[in-house]
C-alpha cells in the first residue's frame, strides 16, 4: 500500500492531479448536463437513438485513425530526440492515417441511406446526419494526430487546456443544437463534436512547427509500420467491436421491446460511464505504466492486491452509496420520465465492480504486449456480453442486458483469474511477450 501511494505521489499525482482530475470532471458535468438537456428536450425513446448513433460514430472514428493513437504516443515519446527516426512515426502515420480516413469518410458518405438504415430502425430521415459525419472526420484523425504529437512530449499542461476547452465547447454547441433542433441537433452535436476539437489541438502544437518538415511520404516506413500493427490492431478490435456489439444489443431491444425501454438502458449507460471515468483513469495512469516496469512475478501479485486491498473497497462503498441513492441520481441527471431506470442498477452496478476487477489483472496484457491474450479473451468478452444479454432480453425484457452484463464479466473475470493463476497465487517469473 505504501509503495503504490508513494509511486502516485512521486509520478502520477500531478498529471491526475492536473489532467485526468480536472478533465473526467469536466467530461462528466459535460455528460451531466447533455443528459439533462436530453431528458428535458427529446426524451428517452430520442436518447436509444442517440446512443446508437454515438457507438457507431465512436467505432468508425477508431477505424479511421487505424487504433494508431496509443502507438504514436510511445513512439513519439521513444524518437522525440532523434530526427531520423521520429520522420519515420510522424510520415507512416500520417499517410496511412490519411489514406485510411479519407476510405472510411467516402464509405460513410456514399452508404449514408443505408447506414441510416441499420442504426435508426424505423426512422429513415437521419442519412444527413451520417452525411455531416463523413465530412467532417478528417478533421477529427488530424485531432487525434496532432494530440497523440502533443502527448508523446509530455506536453501536459497544453493536454489539460485543450481537454477541458474541447469538452466546453462541445457541450455549449450540443446544448445550443438540442435547444434549437431537438433530437435532430443532438445527432448533429455527435457527428460534429470531436472534429470541432480540431482547431483547438492545432493551435496547441503551433509551436512544433519544427515538425512539420518531418512529414514526408519518402519517409514512410513498412517495417515501422508493422510494429505499429500490435498496437493498432489491439486498439481496433477492442475500441470497434464491442460498441458495435452494445448498438447491436440497443437494437435488439428496440426491435423485441421498444424504443422507450432502449432510451431506459441507455441512460444506465450513461450513469456507469460517469462514475466509471474516475477508477478508469486512475488504473490508466499507474496500473497501466507500473505493469510495464515490473519483471518479476511476486511483484505483479503485489501491485494486482495492493489494488484490491486501497481501491477497491472505497470502490465498492461508492457503488453501495450510488445503489441506494439510485431514484435521486436518475431523477437529478434526467427526469422522473427515467423512474424505470432505478430497476436496473444492481446488475449494472455488480457487474462494473466484477469490470473493474479483470480489467485490472487483464492491463498486463498491455503491459506486455501479450497480443493473442488480448484478442482471445476480448473476443470471448464480447461475443457472451451480446449471447448473454439477447438470451436474458428475450427472458427478462431490458433488465436482461444488465443481467448480461454482469453474466460476461463474471465469465471473463474467470477466465482472466484462469490465466494469471500461476501468477497471482505461486511464484514464478515473468518474460515479455515479444
Amino acid at each position: 500500500m505504501r509503495k503504490l501511494i508513494d509511486y502516485i505521489n512521486k509520478n502520477v499525482l500531478v498529471r491526475v492531479a492536473s489532467l485526468q482530475t480536472a478533465s473526467v470532471l469536466t467530461r462528466i458535468i459535460a455528460g451531466v448536463l447533455t443528459s439533462k438537456a436530453i431528458a428535458i428536450f427529446i426524451g428517452v425513446e430520442g436518447l436509444a437513438l442517440i446512443g446508437n448513433l454515438r457507438n457507431f460514430v465512436s467505432s468508425v472514428q477508431t477505424v479511421s485513425i487505424l487504433g494508431f493513437y496509443n502507438g504514436t504516443v510511445r513512439y513519439v515519446a521513444e524518437f522525440k530526440d532523434n530526427a531520423i527516426k521520429l520522420s519515420r512515426v510522424l510520415s507512416t502515420v500520417f499517410y496511412f492515417g490519411f489514406i485510411a480516413t479519407i476510405l472510411v469518410s467516402f464509405t460513410c458518405y456514399l452508404n449514408a441511406e443505408s447506414i441510416n438504415n441499420l442504426i435508426f430502425p424505423s426512422y429513415n430521415n437521419y442519412a444527413y446526419v451520417i452525411k455531416i459525419f463523413a465530412l467532417v472526420l478528417p478533421f477529427y484523425a488530424l485531432n487525434m494526430f496532432s494530440f497523440s504529437i502533443m502527448n508523446g512530449y509530455s506536453n501536459y499542461k497544453m493536454l489539460i487546456i485543450i481537454n477541458i476547452i474541447g469538452q466546453i465547447l462541445g457541450v455549449s454547441i450540443t446544448l445550443l443544437l438540442i435547444y434549437q433542433n431537438k433530437i435532430d441537433g443532438a445527432l448533429i452535436s455527435i457527428a460534429i463534436a470531436e472534429s470541432l476539437i480540431c482547431l483547438i489541438t492545432l493551435v496547441g502544437i503551433i509551436n512544433r512547427r519544427s515538425l512539420v518538415p518531418l512529414i514526408k511520404v519518402k519517409s514512410v516506413s513498412f517495417s515501422f509500420f508493422k510494429k505499429m500493427s500490435s498496437y493498432s490492431l489491439m486498439a481496433l478490435f477492442s475500441a470497434v467491436i464491442l460498441p458495435l456489439i452494445v448498438l447491436a444489443i440497443r437494437s435488439h431491444i428496440i426491435d423485441t421491446i421498444g424504443y422507450k425501454d432502449a432510451g431506459f438502458w441507455e441512460a444506465m449507460l450513461r450513469i456507469s460511464k460517469y462514475y466509471l471515468m474516475l477508477v478508469s483513469s486512475l488504473m490508466a495512469f499507474y496500473i497501466l505504466p507500473r505493469f510495464s516496469e515490473i519483471e518479476d512475478v511476486k511483484e505483479f501479485r503485489k501491485e494486482v492486491f495492493s489494488f484490491y486491498k486501497t481501491v477497491m473497497p472505497m470502490f465498492a462503498l461508492g457503488l453501495i452509496l450510488i445503489y441506494f441513492l439510485k431514484s435521486y441520481i436518475v431523477t437529478a441527471i434526467f427526469s422522473d420520465e427515467f423512474g424505470p431506470v432505478g430497476e436496473l442498477f444492481m446488475w449494472q452496478l455488480l457487474g462494473d465492480f466484477l469490470k473493474v476487477l479483470s480489467i485490472v489483472i487483464a492491463y498486463q496484457f498491455l503491459a506486455k504486449k501479450m497480443f493473442w491474450h488480448y484478442l482471445i479473451t476480448e473476443a470471448f468478452l464480447v461475443i457472451i456480453l451480446y449471447l448473454t444479454s439477447i438470451y436474458f432480453i428475450d427472458l427478462y425484457g431490458v433488465k436482461g442486458a444488465v443481467i448480461g452484463h454482469f453474466v460476461s464479466y463474471l465469465m471473463y473475470y474467470a477466465l482472466i483469474l484462469t490465466i494469471f493463476g500461476t501468477s497471482l497465487f505461486k511464484v514464478d517469473t515473468f518474460k515479455k511477450a515479444n
